[in-house]
C-alpha cells in the first residue's frame, strides 16, 4: 500500500489535478544527438522555460548540473542510452538502480523500439526498470519507432500497448492524422504525445489540439517549444490547448501576441544588457508615479 501511495503521489504531481494532463518540456535529446539546435546552452535557452512548464525531462547529467535544485518542478528522468546518432538508436541499455530517489524525481523513462533489430531488448529495459522499482514507483514507457515499420496508427497501439503491459505508468508515443483515438483507446494507461521534429508553430499547436481532442492526456514537447522564435509565448500556448482546451487558432493568436511582448522584452534586455534578476527593479524605474508639486495624474518624469 506505501508503494501505491508513492506511485500515486508522484503521478499526481505529473498530472495536473484539474485537467488530469500534462505540459512536460524535453530536453534530453543530448544523450544521443549531442548539442543540437537550441540546446548548445540549456541554461541560457532552457532554463528561462521552467517556470512555465509542469514537467521537465531531462538526463541526470543535466539535471545535476544545470537544473537549479531550487526548481520545484516535477522530473521524468531519461534511464536509456548507450546510442548515438551515428549508429543504431535501438541498440539502448538502461539504469536501474536507486539513484533516481537521490535526484527525487517523479518517474524514469526507456525507449522501446518495436520491430527493430533490438527490439527484445528494449522491452526488457522496460522489465528491468518495473522490477527494480527504484522506490520512485512510477515509470514512462516511451515508443521508439523501428527502421522498418510504418509510423501509423496500428503501429503505435502495438508498440503503446506492449508497453502499457509491460507495466508502464503512462507512455509517450507519436501522434499520427489516422486512427489516433484507436492508439489511446486501446492503451490502459493515460498517452502523452511526443511533439517531434520542428514544425511551424500553428501546426505544432494543431496536433496538440488533435492529440487532446483524441484521448491523450497530455504532451512531451522539446523542439516545438525550444526551437520556436517565441520558446516562452510557444510553451504558454501549448499549455492553453492542453488545460484550458483552447481551439488551436485561438491558440495560435495567442502566442503571435505573445511572441511581440516577448520579443520588446528581449530587445530591451539586450540593448541595455541589464541583469536577468534586476528585470523587476528596472520597469519600476519606468512606472509612472505622481509627485505633490505635479499635476494629478501627471507622470512623474
Amino acid at each position: 500500500m506505501l508503494a501505491d501511495w508513492g506511485m500515486q503521489s508522484r503521478l499526481s504531481r505529473i498530472f495536473n489535478p484539474k485537467s488530469n494532463r500534462t505540459v512536460m518540456l524535453a530536453f534530453d535529446h543530448g544523450y544521443f544527438q549531442g548539442p543540437t539546435t537550441g540546446l548548445e546552452r540549456i541554461d541560457l535557452s532552457i532554463a528561462p522555460l521552467f517556470a512555465e512548464t509542469d514537467v521537465l525531462m531531462c538526463t541526470r547529467g543535466i539535471l545535476r548540473s544545470t537544473v537549479p535544485a531550487a526548481t520545484n518542478k516535477p522530473v521524468v528522468l531519461r534511464a536509456s542510452g548507450g546510442n548515438s546518432i551515428l549508429g543504431e538508436l535501438s541498440n539502448e541499455c538502461v539504469q536501474c538502480n536507486g539513484r533516481p530517489l537521490r535526484l527525487n524525481v517523479c518517474a524514469v523513462a526507456a525507449q522501446v523500439y518495436i520491430g527493430s533489430e533490438f527490439e527484445h531488448q528494449s522491452i526488457n529495459n522496460i522489465i528491468k526498470l518495473v522490477d527494480a522499482g527504484h522506490a520512485t514507483d512510477a515509470r514512462a514507457g516511451v515508443t521508439g519507432v523501428g527502421k522498418d515499420m510504418a509510423r501509423d496508427a496500428r503501429y503505435f497501439s502495438l508498440a503503446s500497448r506492449i508497453a502499457a503491459e509491460m507495466g508502464a505508468q503512462f507512455v509517450k508515443t507519436y501522434y499520427v492524422d489516422e486512427g489516433f483515438e484507436k492508439v489511446t483507446a486501446s492503451c490502459p494507461v493515460p498517452i502523452v504525445i511526443a511533439g517531434g521534429k520542428k514544425l511551424p508553430e500553428h501546426e505544432a499547436l494543431e496536433m496538440c489540439w488533435r492529440a487532446i481532442d483524441q484521448g491523450a492526456s497530455g504532451v512531451d514537447m522539446g523542439r516545438n517549444i525550444f526551437q520556436s522564435s517565441a520558446p516562452l509565448a510557444m510553451l504558454k500556448a501549448v499549455k492553453k490547448v492542453v488545460h484550458e482546451n483552447m481551439s488551436a487558432r485561438e491558440a495560435f493568436q495567442f502566442w503571435q501576441e505573445e511572441k511581440q511582448g516577448e520579443s520588446r522584452m528581449n530587445v530591451t534586455l539586450v540593448e541595455i544588457n541589464i541583469k536577468p534578476e534586476r528585470v523587476d527593479e528596472f520597469w519600476r524605474c519606468f512606472a509612472p508615479t505622481t509627485r505633490r508639486d505635479s499635476g494629478a495624474g501627471k507622470p512623474a518624469f
